[in-house]
């Protein structure tokens, strides 16, 4: 995890990283999800044409923006 998130701050503020392991396994499950502080830290991310960590290529994909769900009140 330190080094993804070292690798991806050359390009912006780094919120948080999360690489989840398999529990049976004990290994990382080869994806990963990193959250940067300003949508400009993305596009920076995305104008490299390729990235290389530790020898192995990554394929980036940009996930949409979650909306948060909006409670509606009931009104009686």
């Amino acid at each position: 995890t330190e080094e993804l998130k070292e690798y991806f701050s050359q390009f912006g503020s780094v919120r948080r990283c999360q690489l989840p392991f398999d529990k049976d396994t004990g290994f990382h499950r080869r994806y990963c999800w990193i959250k940067f502080s300003t949508p400009q830290d993305v596009q920076n991310v995305f104008q490299k044409d390729s990235h290389i960590l530790e020898g192995a290529k990554l394929t980036l994909k940009q996930q949409s923006r979650r909306r948060h769900s909006q409670r509606k009140n009931q009104s009686e």
